[in-house]
């Protein structure tokens, strides 16, 4: 077995969503070094532009197209713009994310919920939609989406996030028999406390504490450590599992 093979993603395509910055920037970085074509969808021209330099100096094609996954108009022009400027899509990672720290059901308004319900879900269903109709045409694919560690625990502070970050787990499961057929595997990661711009102001209140001491690995996670399980998601490695979360959580979820 040519086990480096495995892991080799040289001639695959793939879309990362909110891929410039955070757990999204590290995944897109990763999927490039192990040798794929990469196209970033963000919102931030700036942002944007940043990753693909990065992209490009790994030496891959890439692409950086800004979209607001939340336009769903936008959703697939954008898809046709890599599939015409890279090629077939054979990998999708729906990371794109955005929370409403509102304190709960009582506090948070309508417009705040639909934000984070349109972004952290139906994006993520919407966007598959257009992966998977290209993948079925080839027989070949990956989905990859991001969950939480609120895919599992609730919470009385950010009750959206939760809902939707639940929701992946069984749209996952969902997809995943629905596409296996077609060879299409649909697979979700969820992080645990990850540094990243959207989790900072966590980092000043005492529930950090609270993680702290509930993480074995006694720290938080950095972006990039997600990163080698995306690779491992998208990659021949994984042909034969699907419908699965795997958790990187330093531990977390296990007390």
């Amino acid at each position: 077995m040519n086990t480096p093979a495995l892991f080799d993603l040289a001639g695959r395509v793939a879309v990362v969503t909110g891929g410039n910055g955070g757990i999204g920037r590290g995944i897109a970085l990763a999927l490039a070094e192990a040798g794929a074509s990469v196209a970033v969808l963000g919102r931030n021209e700036e942002k944007n532009r940043r990753v693909l330099s990065e992209l490009k100096a790994i030496g891959r094609a890439s692409l950086a197209v800004k979209v607001d996954v939340t336009h769903r108009a936008e959703l697939e022009p954008a898809f046709q713009k890599v599939e015409s400027e890279l090629g077939g899509v054979s990998i999708l990672v729906n990371n794109a994310g955005n929370v409403s720290l509102s304190g709960g059901v009582l506090n948070e308004k309508p417009e705040d919920w639909d934000s984070v319900i349109e972004t952290q879900l139906n994006a993520v269903f919407l966007l598959s939609k257009l992966a998977a109709k290209a993948m079925v045409t080839r027989k070949s694919g990956k989905i990859i989406n991001i969950g939480s560690m609120y895919s599992y625990f609730g919470s009385g502070l950010i009750p959206s996030y939760s809902a939707a970050k639940g929701a992946i787990v069984q749209l996952t499961k969902s997809m995943a028999i629905e596409l296996a057929p077609h060879n299409i595997q649909v697979n979700a990661i969820a992080p645990g406390w990850i540094e990243t711009e959207m989790t900072a102001p966590v980092k000043t209140m005492p529930l950090n504490d609270e993680i702290l001491a509930r993480t074995p690995a006694g720290r938080w996670g950095q972006a990039e450590e997600v990163a080698g399980t995306a690779v491992y998601l998208a990659s021949r490695a994984s042909d034969f599992v699907t419908g699965t979360t795997i958790r990187v959580d330093g531990g977390y979820a296990i007390r």
